[in-house]
């Protein structure tokens, strides 16, 4: 294999997407303000230096990210029957030890600490979603070749549970709607890396858990992986991503995606 001319991962293209997307969603958001908070100028210029910081690899501190990868961790952990590396997960039991119906114990809920932030979930929510992927493998590094005009692109990630013939990736939210992820590159790179690597795979799965408040909603979405339609699909935006690439090469300071380091 000739080595790639780019390494690229989902969230990128996620990036790239919302940067293209911008006018739509400011029209979303704020197309209907008298008064927006921010210009739609503003607002594609904010979503470019998002990419910008993605390519580069700015560090983030955001909680919702954190609280994602918090409640990841301890589905895992369930799954597996271990105890996190990651971070501390703790179990906050019910303030008299009552049992609680269904659990036969008194823990209420599990509490896990990263990056110094503290997110807690509801012990049934928990077993909800741990019980669906049981069997499952978690954390499953993927990559494969995606032959480009302008040279062979590595895609690659790690996949949230891989059960049987079908990808998950688990995400939270404060606000879902369906198909919120439509537009999201993880339901095609991942399938088409699993296929590259010799695996039998018929489609990708979203499972959300939408948190308001003190209340969970468990959500899914997805997408039957059909392979012309999802290479020719990831070909068109690893081109038009490449040319974004290149046209602003003098403002990439990481060059990892350029396969440099």
């Amino acid at each position: 294999m000739n080595k790639p001319s780019y390494l690229i991962y989902p969230s990128l293209l996620d990036g790239y997407q919302n940067y293209l997307d911008s006018s739509i969603n400011w029209n979303k958001f704020w197309g209907n303000s008298d008064e927006p908070s921010k210009t739609e100028e503003e607002y594609e210029r904010e979503c470019f230096q998002d990419l910008l910081d993605k390519i580069n690899r700015v560090p983030l501190d955001k909680e919702a990210a954190d609280k994602g990868s918090a409640f990841n961790e301890i589905v895992d952990c369930l799954i597996a029957g271990r105890k996190s590396e990651k971070m501390q997960i703790e179990r906050v039991y019910s303030p008299k030890h009552v049992p609680l119906p269904n659990y036969g114990d008194t823990v209420i809920a599990l509490t896990a600490t990263y990056n110094n932030r503290a997110f807690t979930f509801p012990i049934g929510i928990c077993k909800e979603f741990a019980n669906y992927f049981k069997g499952a493998v978690s954390q499953v590094f993927c990559e494969g070749v995606l032959p480009t005009k302008y040279g062979d692109v590595l895609l690659y990630g790690f996949i949230d549970e891989l059960l049987f013939d079908k990808a998950h990736d688990i995400k939270t939210t404060s606000n879902y709607a369906a198909w919120k992820y439509r537009k999201g590159w993880q339901h095609r790179v991942y399938p088409y890396c699993l296929e590259q690597q010799g695996n039998v795979i018929t489609g990708f799965e979203y499972n959300v858990l939408e948190i308001k408040g003190s209340k969970y909603c468990a959500h899914s979405e997805y997408y039957n992986y059909i392979p012309s339609r999802t290479k020719e699909e990831l070909t068109d935006v690893c081109e038009r991503f490449i040319e974004f690439l290149e046209a602003h090469r003098e403002l990439i300071t990481d060059k990892k995606i350029f396969n440099l380091k």
